[in-house]
């Protein structure tokens, strides 16, 4: 349950406005001036903390609701800037272009591709099989993964395919993130970015429908994911 309790606004106003900053290509004060049409006055700072402090909660409550993934994934990883310095989301699509976990990290490593490949793999289980490309970095992840799995006891094992074709479904979808993040003036910080993320990739997964009950991208969706 994602709690407004602190916030002097109404729950459905503070949702209404998160998701349309995280869904559509606004900027802050575009945002409050959408919210003044409608009879609502917020300053564009207040509506930059709602995003920061919510999308995280709402995040972690969509994780909850989102259908099951399948077996087979598509990992890649993104870059991005943060104060002026490259730093890098990590994402993982099923076949179905559903999406079992993302990671924002300062570094394009073996360790950051094992954190998160835990990460992903906590929330969603073990994959049949997960394609990559031919970073070495990810090969290891996934190594590590399976040897962090076997000291465990589990007998399964993720599959490695490297494969830039079947890679295509991923690439695509990182459009979408990446043109809703160059909209913005950009991140000040790694910890914002990472929050703000967290939001745009639950609002891609509800454009995806990938919550049993996104039928829409109406209130009402919005209002369950994150009640």
């Amino acid at each position: 349950m994602v709690s407004l309790k602190d916030c002097h606004f109404p729950k459905d106003v503070v949702l209404y406005a998160v998701f349309f900053y995280l869904r559509y290509n606004v900027s802050y004060r575009d945002l409050e001036e959408i919210m003044a049409e409608r009879g609502v006055s917020v300053d564009h700072a207040t509506l930059n903390r709602w995003v920061v402090k919510y999308s995280p909660m709402i995040a972690a409550r969509a994780q909850s609701k989102k259908r099951p993934t399948q077996k087979s994934w598509r990992m890649d990883e993104t870059y991005l800037r943060v104060r002026g310095k490259w730093v890098y989301l990590y994402r993982a699509n099923d076949k179905a272009a559903n999406t079992p976990d993302f990671m924002l990290s300062e570094r394009r490593n073996g360790p950051a591709a094992t954190r998160f490949f835990a990460k992903a793999l906590s929330s969603n289980g073990i994959p049949d099989k997960v394609v990559i490309d031919k970073s070495g970095a990810n090969a290891a992840g996934i190594r590590e993964v399976n040897r962090i799995l076997k000291r465990f006891g589990c007998q399964a094992k993720v599959q490695t395919i490297k494969s830039k074709f079947l890679k295509n479904m991923i690439e695509q979808d990182h459009r979408f993130i990446k043109r809703r993040v160059r909209h913005m003036c950009g991140f000040k910080s790694l910890a914002s970015a990472s929050a703000t993320l967290d939001g745009i990739e639950v609002a891609n997964m509800i454009r995806k429908k990938h919550f049993s009950s996104a039928a829409t991208f109406g209130f009402r969706v919005r209002a369950e994911i994150a009640g």
